[in-house]
Order: C-alpha cells, then sequence, then structure tokens
C-alpha cells in the first residue's frame, strides 16, 4: 500500500460551478502510477466546495448555482437574513453553501485512471463573487502498478 500527497493551486474563479477534472488529472500525473486506489480531495476553504456531477452538459453548472441561490439567498447585506458579513455581503450564503456541498471529494482509482461513471466529472463551486485563490489538498491511496521485469 502506497500513500501520496500533493497540494495545488486551482485555476481562479468566481462566482459559479466549474468543471475541473482535467485540471485534477493535469496536477496529478502520479494517478497512472495507481492500479487501484482512493483519490481524495479537499479543498481548503470555507466558501467554495467540491462535488461530483454531470459532466456533459454545461446547463447543468449553471442550474444548479441558481440551485443554490434559491435554497440559499443572499439578503444583500441588509442583515435580515445573517449577522455574519465580514467579508461581503456574499460571505455568510457562500459559508452556507460550503456546508451544504462539502470540501472533498472521494474517487476510486482503476489502472491508472479516475474511475468515474460515464457523466460524472469533479466541480469546483465557488460561491464568492470576487474572484480566490483556491488551495487543494490531493491525497492518493493504493497499490501502485508493478514495474515489468525485462527478460
Amino acid at each position: 500500500m502506497s500513500w501520496f500527497q500533493k497540494s495545488f493551486n486551482l485555476k481562479s474563479q468566481s462566482r459559479g460551478s466549474y468543471l475541473i477534472t482535467r485540471e485534477i488529472t493535469d496536477n496529478l500525473p502520479e494517478l497512472e502510477q495507481y492500479k487501484v486506489g482512493i483519490l481524495h480531495l479537499f479543498i481548503k476553504h470555507t466558501s467554495c466546495a467540491l462535488s461530483l456531477n454531470e459532466n456533459y452538459d454545461r446547463l447543468v453548472r449553471g442550474d444548479m448555482s441558481k440551485a443554490l441561490d434559491r435554497i440559499v439567498p443572499s439578503d444583500g447585506g441588509s442583515g435580515r437574513l445573517y449577522d455574519h458579513a465580514d467579508e461581503g455581503e456574499d460571505d455568510m450564503p457562500a459559508h452556507v453553501k460550503s456546508s451544504l456541498i462539502g470540501a472533498s471529494v472521494s474517487i476510486p482509482i482503476s489502472n491508472g485512471k479516475l474511475a468515474t461513471g460515464m457523466w460524472q466529472g469533479i466541480w469546483y463551486l465557488e460561491f464568492r463573487n470576487m474572484r480566490h485563490s483556491r488551495k487543494v489538498v490531493a491525497t492518493i491511496q493504493g497499490e501502485k502498478i508493478e514495474p515489468t521485469e525485462e527478460a
């Protein structure tokens, strides 16, 4: 059993839902070394989230953002819904959305590739209006592919 851990920054984005599967795999060429295992991704922030969801139709990402806005509305900084607004009117709704979606995902690894479903992709959901630098910690646990012996 082998362990590997690496941290990297995601491309800075403003509020929205983004498909980042390729960005993740580009940052983790080490995945190819694992026959079987698990990739755990953790985002080190409290106003964004990671999720697994639709990877084909980009309209789903926009619909997700709209749905979350209906579930966790902004109060425009009025204090009507939230007391905490230290970093602006979008701060507290971002914290609530982050708690609802979560800061991590775990994905199986099979033969050096992520074993996601056909329509699954890794999403980065940014809940703040302004762009922010976001750091991800990637941890791989698994069995490495044995090197082939030459005759």
